[in-house]
């Protein structure tokens, strides 16, 4: 869900001419020269002037890793070079480019599609969850992604276009909540609805989780629909590893059964479940840890 925090945009930068323009030139231009052109002008600018962006990363190396002050200014270029090559290849596929998947743990995901009761599939700001809905399909149910509404026109337009044939609908967030009937209904009607699982925003309510070992608030929302409409959940992380591949992985959230004596405690657990998977790729990705705000907000 890709909504507003009060210190963190919802949107991708640069103005409608930029984004089109990059879209056209990563058609046809090899992605390893634009990643180089990146590394040496765009990073450092970011570094230099996104101070709240770069301060926040910064102490996510140094209190979730324990890292060195000189080996956590490396890390942090590192983490903005990662997010540079993410927002990079989603443009390159809108222009064409097409990614090798390493897919990880999607045979329970395909046979539930068989199933006649709808599902959830959460992601996270790590990675780059978008690519799962562009590459990672299949034609049996609807998925219904919720997206954040203010979102700039070119992404937009090509997500709907790409979208189109992928048996995607796209759920616009509102200032109402036309998108939870919406998710409700989706999930009544056995489809599947995929949203992501790690940011509050605004007066959103909350449930906290330990995250990389510490406690963190998570959205109530996403945990609540699954826990009330009873329906499982798989996490979906879209991990990048090398220029042309992502490493995906799909695991259902498992609970124990004692701890949902509620709908509230099944929700709490499944948000549990959840931020132990989140913290699990996190250990192995540190690098492509995209929240850029403060996370833990206590510490």
């Amino acid at each position: 869900m890709e909504a507003q925090h009060t210190d963190w945009k919802g949107t991708t930068g640069g103005t409608p001419w930029m984004q089109k323009s990059l879209v056209w030139v990563l058609g046809w231009l090899p992605l390893p020269f634009v990643y180089c052109g990146m590394a040496i002008f765009v990073v450092p600018f970011y570094m230099l002037f996104n101070h709240q962006g770069y301060l926040s990363q910064y102490h996510f190396f140094r209190q979730r890793f324990r890292r060195s002050p000189l080996r956590t200014f490396f890390d942090v270029y590192c983490n903005h070079f990662r997010f540079g090559q993410i927002i990079l290849d989603r443009f390159a596929f809108y222009g064409g480019k097409r990614f090798k998947l390493i897919v990880e743990g999607n045979e329970r995901f395909m046979a539930m599609t068989h199933e006649p009761h709808g599902f959830m599939q959460l992601g996270a700001h790590v990675g780059n969850f978008e690519l799962a809905g562009y590459m990672l399909t299949q034609d049996r149910k609807p998925i219904n992604a919720l997206v954040f509404s203010g979102e700039t026109g070119t992404v937009m337009e090509n997500r709907v276009r790409v979208f189109e044939h992928q048996n995607l609908r796209l759920v616009l967030t509102g200032e109402g909540m036309d998108h939870i009937f919406e998710l409700n209904r989706a999930l009544a009607d056995g489809e599947i609805v995929s949203m992501h699982g790690d940011r509050v925003f605004g007066s959103q309510k909350a449930v906290t989780a330990m995250v990389l070992d510490a406690p963190a608030q998570l959205p109530l929302g996403p945990f609540l629909l699954a826990a009330t409409r009873e329906v499982p959940v798989f996490c979906t992380f879209v991990m990048k590893e090398t220029v042309n591949t992502y490493h995906i992985f799909v695991r259902l959230l498992e609970i124990d059964e004692s701890q949902a004596t509620s709908v509230r405690k099944c929700a709490s657990a499944l948000a549990q479940a959840f931020a132990d998977n989140l913290s699990d790729i996190v250990r192995r990705y540190p690098h492509q840890w995209l929240n850029y705000y403060e996370f833990w907000q206590h510490e």
